[in-house]
């Protein structure tokens, strides 16, 4: 059964007292995204009053925050980018690759968010462009979709890129080139060359200026110091994990529903919530994912919450090689020509079918009769309104 308790319910019993015990080490980021889902669909940010053409039913519906980190705020956005990326999808196999860092790097990261994000990302994509232009491999421009995720399921801090990309290359513009099937390119090259191309321009951002530490990590600021862990981070193993392809396009978009616009948390997996301990279920990966249940303070649990805060501006969803935006219709239009036409694809999973034949959420559509709701009045934004104690009913 699905508990009716929300992170935006932990936030307004909670969060004064954070604020008030973490004062001096809150920033912008933070304060806003707390008071955004404080704050969403009630009646502090404004709204309507709408009402059934066909039945008697009615309601206020109160505006939401619209902050990528809220977990109500996200559903909408994420059936529009799916639905504009349907048309990008090629009738070839996808693989969907993982980079991951160390712990070490993980609390560079931690410290310098903007900046070492950034990293990370032109670090994967230099990776897949670099191996898959060499002829011995693909030998010509691959197309990908990167995804952020800074979080694990405990809520800890693990930034790691997902990566969907198409098993194919355009060669000269002019021929399309398939990988082998089931196999994209080999993670071991992918994972010696991430770890160079992350550590070096980590390296020069870091003699640069532009990397910043504190409290325990003070000492990094001092470049020998620096160098030592830099040195140790080209010891270790950097994880780089490649799925096996997908079986169709509709169960790529069907993929991409699960990890698109994700926030660190969704309500469905908070149990419970009082002055002791919020509960949640989460899944422990190293032991099979079996199934847990994680009890944190509600101090403890508003911390990691926050710390998967972006920093403003931030696109935590890129679009590389020929799916980049300059170019993507016309790299398409090219593929699509060179393909030969794709099957009828048959014996997918009830539940792609399902994903994939959804209609898109119509907030015009009466809950009660299916009749269309039509505003009646506008309910105004309340000015000086504070998020209070207690469940959203909204």
């Amino acid at each position: 059964m699905r508990s009716e308790l929300e992170v935006a319910d932990i936030f307004r019993r909670y969060g004064p007292a954070y604020r008030a015990a973490h004062d001096g080490h809150l920033g912008r980021v933070e304060r806003r995204v707390m008071s955004a889902i404080e704050l969403c669909r009630t009646a502090a940010l404004g709204g309507h009053f709408e009402a059934c053409e066909d039945c008697s039913h009615s309601r206020a519906a109160y505006n939401s925050c619209r902050n990528r980190h809220c977990p109500k705020c996200q559903t909408t956005t994420r059936e529009q980018w799916l639905a504009d990326r349907q048309a990008d999808l090629l009738p070839v196999p996808y693989f969907h690759v993982v980079f991951t860092m160390p712990a070490e790097a993980a609390e560079i990261a931690f410290h310098n968010k903007a900046v070492v994000y950034a990293i990370l990302f032109d670090a994967v994509a230099a990776t897949l462009k670099t191996i898959a232009a060499d002829p011995r491999h693909l030998g010509g421009e691959i197309g990908f979709l990167a995804i952020l995720h800074t979080w694990g399921q405990a809520l800890t801090h693990h930034p790691h890129i997902h990566c969907l990309v198409p098993g194919g290359a355009l060669v000269n513009g002019e021929r399309w080139r398939a990988c082998r099937p089931r196999f994209f390119l080999p993670v071991h090259v992918f994972s010696r060359l991430f770890r160079r191309l992350f550590l070096e321009r980590l390296q020069a951002d870091h003699l640069a200026g532009k990397l910043r530490f504190s409290g325990a990590f003070a000492c990094l600021d001092d470049t020998d110091a620096f160098a030592t862990l830099v040195r140790r981070l080209r010891r270790k193993d950097w994880v780089v994990f490649s799925k096996p392809p997908f079986g169709s396009p509709e169960h790529v978009l069907a993929y991409l529903g699960r990890y698109t616009h994700r926030v660190a948390i969704a309500n469905s997996r908070l149990i419970s919530a009082d002055d002791t301990a919020v509960s949640f279920r989460w899944r422990d990966y190293r032991r099979g994912n079996a199934p847990r249940v994680m009890s944190l303070t509600p101090d403890e649990f508003i911390r990691r919450f926050l710390i998967h805060s972006l920093p403003d501006g931030f696109h935590r969803i890129r679009h590389y090689g020929f799916l980049a935006n300059g170019c993507r219709k016309a790299r398409l239009m090219t593929i699509r020509r060179l393909l030969p036409p794709p099957e009828a694809a048959s014996g997918e999973p009830a539940a792609v079918r399902a994903f994939v034949s959804r209609p898109l959420f119509d907030p015009t559509i009466c809950p009660c009769c299916g009749g269309t709701l039509r505003i009646i009045s506008a309910l105004p934004r309340l000015r000086y309104a504070k998020a209070q104690p207690g469940p959203d009913t909204s």
